[in-house]
């Protein structure tokens, strides 16, 4: 796999070592913390680089031996940036809200994209042509609820292998339902969250666009690379 480089510079110009308030950290992100400024805290990003490459190089082997990867980041921010970065490698997200049980209690999940493909299907087939324009209206918005929801995960055959979280502490959800059911994960933690059940932290800012933009550009490139390697070696044994 190419070696992807990160930049310290691109990660300061982006805001990357900006904390929360002084007042709103949690105590076990200290080793991650360069110090204050005016009340923020400022992250160490010497410490957070290797980090990154360490969390990077994992995602690159997950996706070349063919693991399902889920993308999961909902702040409104970096919503659609998640979206085009996912569908572009063709992994699975969710960008709009953590639905509970998406990890522990995926055959719950599985019946509802089962409904919106069979609804979409109806449509295509004109099978909804003889309800009434009401009829129809409701229809639609019940698949775009649908699709709004679980068009992120409808590639989905099983819980994923691997979840990527931006701000770990907001998607707090996802990541109980990952540690029970012992999903590695790799996440954007802030000053204010707790690093112990992400197995690879991404100590940084999980405020700032520029800064969720760069990294989850860099996620997207490196399950690319990844995935060429699976195509190479499939190719290869041909």
């Amino acid at each position: 796999m190419t070696k992807i480089n990160i930049s310290l510079e691109d990660l300061m110009d982006a805001g990357a070592h900006f904390g929360h308030q002084t007042k709103r950290w949690n105590p076990k992100m200290e080793e991650h913390l360069y110090g204050q400024e005016d009340g923020v805290h400022i992250f160490d990003l010497t410490k957070t680089k290797p980090l990154i490459e360490e969390a990077l190089e994992f995602l690159a082997k997950a996706a070349k031996d063919g693991k399902k990867i889920l993308i999961l980041g909902t702040k409104k921010q970096i919503k659609d940036k998640v979206a085009e970065v996912a569908e572009k490698i063709g992994v699975a997200y969710v960008n709009e809200r953590w639905l509970g049980g998406t990890i522990s209690n995926f055959d719950q999940i599985k019946k509802s994209i089962n409904k919106m493909e069979e609804m979409k299907e109806n449509l295509a087939a004109g099978f909804y042509n003889k309800y009434t324009k009401k009829e129809r209206l409701l229809i639609d918005r019940e698949i775009a609820r649908l699709e709004r929801f679980f068009g992120g995960v409808k590639s989905l055959t099983g819980i994923p292998d691997v979840l990527f979280v931006v701000d770990t502490k907001r998607e707090s959800a996802a990541v109980r339902e990952a540690n029970v059911k012992k999903v590695p994960m790799v996440g954007i933690v802030d000053s204010n969250a707790d690093p112990d059940p992400i197995d690879y932290p991404l100590p940084m800012n999980d405020d700032a666009s520029k800064a969720l933009e760069y990294i989850l550009n860099l996620v997207g490139q490196t399950i690319e690379e990844g995935k060429k390697g699976i195509a190479q070696k499939v190719k290869t044994e041909k």
